[in-house]
């Protein structure tokens, strides 16, 4: 998310002003622009898009993984310096996969519908390299499979507890287990137990402000997995709430986590005759 100061109307609008908005938000793809001046979210340091940008000059044949409408892949293929000869996506959403074909078919890029639990409809051994921002679960094994001896997986995860100021906020503590999940050392022992190395496992804890209570709303309408199945109407009380204390306390604080991926998958070794 984006944004630097809350915006002067804010404090003059309604609850129901602020909600209808939000309500009536698209809310496709991975373009957070409709947050500038009501949210803000810390960046991790290591820039992952301009990295990827990086990544894509050196490699023949890519796959993004879990695309979303396709942006940061986007921004990456504009800013590398030089295109693979074969770049592919895939999305499980319909209408983000639909957002990502549109943007993407310009840059050659191929779309491809594919649910986030099934595995991955391409040959062992396509890929040199293969990316993904913020996928749901990583499929390990699959993603292991697709790559090249020698390949690489580039990624940034989500990480444990992320934003649960705000999911607690509406559903209560939850159990450990389930706050404990997505944690870094726990990925990476699953994906050496699928054959890759761990090159490189970065994680950082970021600092977010809500200045409206659209800007809550919109957001958990668009990160649909922090509170499930929610809605403005189901919520009413609790929205409310938060509200005035915006309006009392200032911006409601809230941490993101986020870790970075660098594994590889190894060579193959040719024994000596």
């Amino acid at each position: 998310m984006t944004g630097t100061r809350t915006p002067p109307h804010a404090s003059r609008r309604t609850f129901e002003e602020l909600v209808s908005e939000a309500v009536a938000a698209p809310t496709e793809g991975w373009d957070f622009s409709w947050f500038e001046g009501r949210a803000t979210e810390a960046r991790p340091s290591w820039g992952y898009a301009v990295s990827m940008a990086g990544r894509l000059g050196r490699a023949e044949a890519v796959l993004d993984v879990q695309t979303g409408g396709g942006e940061v892949l986007d921004f990456a293929l504009a800013r590398a310096p030089r295109r693979p000869s074969l770049t592919v996506a895939t999305e499980g959403w319909a209408p983000n996969a639909a957002k990502a074909t549109a943007l993407l078919r310009p840059r050659g890029v191929a779309v491809v519908a594919v649910p986030e639990d099934e595995p991955l409809p391409f040959a062992d051994g396509a890929f040199d390299l293969v990316v993904s921002r913020h996928p749901v679960r990583p499929q390990w094994e699959e993603i292991a499979r697709v790559l090249r001896p020698g390949g690489t997986y580039f990624a940034q995860h989500v990480g444990p507890r992320s934003v649960f100021e705000l999911v607690e906020y509406f559903l209560g503590a939850l159990p450990e287990e389930v706050r404990g999940g997505r944690h870094p050392d726990r990925e990476r022992a699953d994906a050496e137990a699928a054959g890759l190395n761990v090159v490189e496992l970065r994680a950082q804890r970021l600092r977010m402000e809500f200045h409206d209570i659209g800007a809550v709303v919109h957001f958990l309408r668009k990160v649909v997995w922090m509170v499930p199945g929610f809605t403005a109407e189901a919520y009413e009380p609790r929205l409310r709430e938060l509200h005035e204390r915006i309006r009392a306390e200032g911006p409601f604080v809230a941490h993101s986590t986020r870790h970075l991926f660098d594994a590889r998958k190894p060579a193959t070794r040719t024994d000596p005759a």
